[in-house]
């Protein structure tokens, strides 16, 4: 290799002709591919390590190349380095900056390796951080909702279904649900560090390398389980960013859900809950208003992270074996989702931090759409010895007479059930009580209040 004396691209000598401005603006990823910097150098020392090991290059050239690689970062770090677009990206401004610092002998750093296989050694290792960041998101996020589900065991609401009252729930237990949806999040994100712990390095650009490299010893020192098995799947391979950017969706889309329904109760139709000033905006006209901006961002910045996704599967669908240069639009993909998501969850936990239910309110509603019409099928079932569906008939009867009345049918007094069933007695009557039809649902899952303070238990010692 020869020294970058004349400050031009590495290809220069084979390229003779400058590259047009226009494609030199547009190809360049520098803007968005140096806050890989740190990956970047620890890449190439351990890789110069390696090349130690393994007798490719003596002692004082490695020594000479750490150097410089680590004086290199201290400049980054410190905003004293300069970043030139002539050299396209990180790796290149890098590579360039060490023969500057150390002369020619920066030129055996990429000995078997290409920027193929250094490009997706650095992202899997952003990503394997970003990831872990994430889930440390999801567990504060977590406890915020446990810490809600706690302060409302015993707060009454209706559950619905299609947005219609349909049977007494614990507030605590529609929280949980949450709980539920953003702890398989957790796990996605765990797979996908599964899928990001192969060590790319050392497939160099499609074939591998015949220099006598030592791909375990890289894995080791970078913190990957494995080096990856084949050499052209590798340079090739966006599956992990795939699999990042589902779970990215599929969090976004739970994060979105959550937001659409607290929308929905703290609209003056319901009024279920009451935002803090601290997490509502005004209106420039109506001085009455206070708009739950946060909850309609998150709501909204779930269809760019779901673009996101459909972007990197479009980009994927059509290309053959092994590397091209749609894959460098990867990195912009990964970055912006990891900062979109990553805001999410830290509005959604302020949010929430933030928010108080109108226990009134929730009782008052769920007292209306008589939402105990199942308790007293299941009652029919079991004190009168008949199949569900002869109680379902009867209860729809019972509904039909309250209506009839304008009454729920909790209101109806025992003499105007036995217009419908002489059978009845008093007891029939404890059925439309609100805590014994949601404390009667004791099957495991259901929302009985003892089941609740389990769960919040196990929770608890979950996330400690």
């Amino acid at each position: 290799m020869v020294k970058n004396k004349n400050n031009k691209a590495i290809w220069n000598t084979r390229i003779k002709k400058r590259t047009s401005s226009f494609f030199a603006k547009i190809g360049g990823s520098l803007e968005i591919d140096k806050k890989l910097y740190k990956e970047d150098i620890m890449g190439s020392i351990v890789h110069t390590e390696m090349l130690f090991k393994q007798k490719i290059i003596s002692f004082k050239i490695k020594n000479k190349i750490i150097y410089g690689l680590k004086k290199i970062e201290n400049e980054i770090s410190k905003n004293k380095f300069n970043f030139d677009r002539t050299f396209e990206d990180i790796h290149m401004n890098i590579e360039k900056r060490l023969f500057e610092i150390i002369g020619e002998e920066a030129g055996y750093v990429h000995t078997a390796r290409s920027r193929n296989d250094q490009v997706i050694t650095d992202l899997k290792i952003w990503m394997k951080s970003a990831t872990k960041e994430i889930n440390k998101n999801i567990d504060k996020l977590l406890k915020t909702i446990l810490k809600n589900a706690e302060k409302n065991i015993y707060t009454i609401m209706p559950g619905f279904t299609h947005l219609k009252n349909a049977q007494a729930l614990s507030f605590a237990h529609y929280l949980m649900a949450y709980i539920e949806m953003f702890i398989r999040d957790k796990k996605r994100f765990q797979n996908c560090l599964e899928s990001l712990n192969e060590n790319p390095l050392g497939v160099s650009a499609l074939t591998g390398t015949s220099f006598n490299i030592d791909r375990n010893y890289t894995t080791r020192k970078l913190g990957f389980k494995k080096p990856t098995n084949n050499s052209i799947d590798t340079v090739s391979d966006r599956d992990f960013v795939l699999d990042y950017l589902y779970s990215c969706s599929v969090c976004a889309m739970h994060i979105s859900r959550i937001s659409e329904e607290l929308i929905i109760w703290n609209s003056d139709a319901f009024s279920l809950i009451k935002l803090s000033d601290k997490v509502v905006t005004g209106s420039s006209i109506m001085p009455q208003k206070k708009n739950p901006d946060p909850l309609e961002y998150l709501r909204g910045k779930s269809g760019t992270i779901f673009g996101n996704l459909f972007s990197m599967l479009t980009i994927l669908k059509g290309l053959p074996l092994s590397y091209f240069k749609d894959l460098q639009d990867d990195k912009e993909i990964i970055f912006k989702t990891n900062e979109i998501l990553t805001s999410c969850l830290k509005i959604l936990d302020e949010v929430l931090n933030n928010i108080y239910p109108d226990k009134k309110k929730m009782f008052e509603l769920t007292n209306k759409g008589h939402v105990t019409a199942t308790d007293l099928a299941d009652y029919l079932v079991k004190n009168k010895s008949i199949s569900f569906r002869a109680a379902y008939q009867k209860t729809a009867e019972i509904v039909n007479f309250a209506e009839k009345k304008k009454k729920q049918i909790h209101e109806l007094d025992l003499k105007e059930l036995k217009k419908i069933d002489p059978h009845f007695n008093e007891d029939v009557l404890k059925v439309f009580n609100l805590k014994n039809s949601i404390n009667s649902k004791k099957s495991y899952g259901g929302t009985s209040f003892d089941n609740i303070k389990k769960m919040i238990i196990k929770y608890k010692k979950l996330l400690k």
